[in-house]
């Protein structure tokens, strides 16, 4: 006769961790359908048994925690230490993840060829590919080394019989959602699966202090698949981002427990395997000849001030309704400042069909491109250009002020290392005052007194 269930045993939901006393088909907290399961308690698994406390691992007073031990190790790639913070902390758990076919694969490989050839032996366990695929990668992105190991696994307890034969100093796991464990149920990306899995890695990195990266799947809404938790278990939850239309990719950190998480990596994609761009300043900027309808502002991408080149075109509406086409920024602010400098610059642009684009497939999403975009489209419409030394940055109010932006002086540092020695931003006060600064002919026709400079 099957044994009665208490009536108090909870539920709980395998996404956030909501408990409730009942079974419900929806997740009360973070409303998924189909995530709540029976607890480890009402399936009949025994309570884990406290043993004691282990000879030298007593809780002790902070200052007496040594950390010497455990130093940060170069991964081989400054842009991916620059990400993690100063390099891999032993023991700890990174996620990767990002869009299919951006080149998640070909980074790690490129990180287990560096630290093999640092003389750190790696595990390189891939789920998706078979050894032989992953041979010929690293055969055409110049990989190959004696102390990279391979294993195409998808059970979870043979990938660390293989951890306990080679001894790896970094383990790689490729990816979570296709490697499942005997110790829980369902297919392999279940979301249960997936929480044992990383579980089981996490573990083993603390333990052994072996540094573990995961790479992780991501929903058709850019979120890492599987249970949130997965998220909160880990050290660090990267993302690797790029578009497919150009070779350029972003690492960053949406998640860092050893660092900041503001910095970026930046990457080139290219038929030899991935390259690091450690100044990509100049990416993102056209000839360098001064054109009517260009402008330069200083962006923010993390950390980093990169110059980006705004491109405007104008031509006369041959319909009732002038066109707004935008390529790497946002069609409502760029229709926004459109009808600031016509209300208070007087720059008329009603029957004008107007394009408006960033070089070298950039987005440019804060509002410090604001004054570039106004100049821009104002200096299309006039057929002047601006001179090639002089940058612009700034936010513009709805009063036509131009508002400061955040961290100002690393723009400035920015803009002066590169060259730009004139600088149009908040303290030219308002947009008219700008648009002044750049009018009449192919250079700046005010003095440097009147310009805010250096």
């Amino acid at each position: 006769m099957a044994t009665k269930r208490p009536a108090s045993a909870p539920y709980r939901c395998t996404e956030c961790g909501w408990t409730t006393l009942k079974w419900v088909g929806r997740c009360g907290e973070c409303q998924q359908w189909g995530t709540v399961v029976e607890s480890a308690e009402q399936a009949g698994i025994a309570p884990r048994k406290v043993t004691p406390t282990a000879p030298g691992r007593s809780a002790r007073p902070i200052t007496m925690v040594d950390t010497t031990s455990t130093p940060r190790r170069t991964s081989g790639l400054a842009e991916f230490d620059r990400v993690l913070g100063g390099g891999i902390v032993p023991g700890a758990a990174i996620l990767l993840s990002g869009e299919p076919g951006v080149g998640k694969s070909t980074l790690l490989l490129e990180v287990a060829a560096q630290s093999a050839r640092a003389g750190r032996r790696v595990l390189y366990a891939s789920g998706e590919e078979s050894t032989a695929q992953v041979r010929l990668r690293a055969e055409r992105t110049g990989a190959l080394h004696d102390e990279l190991f391979l294993a195409s696994e998808t059970d979870l307890a043979t990938i660390l019989g293989h951890v306990d034969e080679v001894e790896p100093e970094l383990l790689i796991v490729d990816s979570v959602q296709t490697v499942s464990s005997a110790l829980s149920d369902g297919l392999a990306g279940h979301p249960s699966q997936v929480r044992e899995v990383a579980a089981t890695l996490i573990r083993l990195a603390k333990e052994h202090a072996l540094p573990v990266v995961i790479v992780g799947h991501v929903t058709k809404d850019g979120s890492i698949a599987g249970p949130r938790i997965l998220e909160h278990l880990v050290d660090v939850v990267a993302h690797f981002e790029g578009d497919r239309q150009t070779s350029l990719r972003f690492l960053r950190t949406l998640k860092n427990r050893f660092g900041p998480t503001d910095e970026v990596g930046c990457f080139d994609m290219t038929g030899a395997g991935i390259e690091e761009v450690p100044d990509p300043s100049r990416l993102f900027l056209g000839s360098g000849k001064p054109v009517a309808g260009t402008c330069v502002t200083i962006a923010l991408e993390g950390r980093r001030a990169l110059p980006v080149e705004v491109q405007a075109l104008t031509v006369p509406a041959s319909g009732p309704n002038p066109r707004r086409v935008v390529s790497g920024v946002d069609a409502s602010r760029v229709a926004m400042i459109l009808a600031l400098i016509e209300k208070r610059a007087g720059v008329n642009l009603s029957k004008h069909d107007v394009y408006v684009s960033t070089v070298g497939g950039v987005r440019l999403v804060e509002p410090g491109a604001d004054l570039a975009i106004a100049i821009a489209c104002a200096t299309a419409l006039r057929d002047h250009a601006v001179r090639n030394d002089v940058a612009a940055i700034g936010e513009l109010s709805l009063s036509g002020e131009i508002r400061p932006v955040t961290q100002a002086a690393q723009r400035r540092g920015e803009a002066h290392r590169l060259g730009y020695r004139t600088l149009i931003d908040e303290q030219a006060g308002s947009i008219r005052t700008a648009l002044d600064l750049v009018k009449g002919t192919a250079t700046i026709t005010a003095s440097a007194d009147e310009i805010p400079a250096f």
